[in-house]
């Protein structure tokens, strides 16, 4: 489990932009952090991940963060970011590899069989096996997402934190990719915290929602609970349901 009390966070000790955040993520559950840009969002995941420091209580399995050495947390928790830039052409089978440091001996040990049969068991459950041996300049936006999910997955981590990961990818990569994640989650009885913007994602894949606003917690529960009508009228200023089902409506 995850657990956060009262925590705080911000930039260069400057005025906190995450403010009082109380939350529970169980194993196995998706958990969507929601709010309108400037909500403080991706600042409280990276407080989760320990790159930012923070007041409170952030816990793991009943273990305080702020304990954890740098490997640990590396074999713990798992970043997923929004598809970047491609600075060195590494095979898609040597990046998903980079996955296994915090378990290697050193930066020069050679790769033990149980980190290959790990980045290979990652490569299976994202579909990408056969492509282990490309280039990953080679790839699709969508193939090369799927990569860094294979990362992360490799790392074996107890959580996976994705931060708006489906960005810049067409329909289709939107939902491979947060397929396979909530279904390492299910299977694995692991945990995913997910900032997403796409409300009808977060509908069709969320277990728990976390509403911020203004980097505090405005609701947070199951799906249904805190994607009202009411609540998403407040928060983002228009009427989100009636707005989607004009939409749907068009499709008719």
């Amino acid at each position: 489990m995850l657990t956060l009390e009262n925590v705080y966070c911000g930039y260069h000790s400057q005025v906190d932009i995450v403010k009082d955040i109380t939350m529970e993520v169980h194993s196995g559950e998706m958990c969507c952090i929601i709010g309108p840009n400037g909500a403080g969002k991706s600042t409280l995941l990276k407080s989760l991940a320990h790159i930012l420091p923070y007041r409170g209580d952030i816990r793991i399995n009943d273990k305080n963060v702020y304990s954890m050495k740098r490997k640990e947390i590396g074999r713990t928790v798992a970043i997923l970011s929004q598809a970047g830039s491609i600075y060195f052409p590494y095979s898609v089978f040597d990046t998903v590899m980079l996955g296994r440091y915090s378990y290697s001996k050193g930066p020069f040990a050679a790769a033990a069989m149980r980190d290959v049969e790990a980045v290979n068991q990652a490569l299976h459950t994202v579909g990408l096996f056969e492509l282990k041996d490309r280039l990953i300049s080679e790839l699709s936006g969508g193939q090369l997402q799927r990569v860094f999910l294979a990362r992360a997955i490799a790392q074996d981590p107890e959580i996976i934190l994705l931060d708006e990961p489906t960005n810049h990818l067409d329909f289709k990569y939107q939902i491979e990719v947060l397929d396979h994640v909530k279904n390492w989650a299910r299977e694995n009885n692991k945990m995913v915290v997910a900032v997403l913007h796409d409300l009808n994602l977060v509908q069709k894949y969320a277990d728990k929602v976390i509403l911020m606003h203004e980097g505090a917690l405005y609701s947070s529960g199951h799906t249904k609970e805190v994607l009202t009508n009411d609540s998403l009228h407040e928060i983002y200023g228009i009427n989100v349901k009636e707005w989607m089902l004009g939409v749907l409506e068009l499709w008719q």
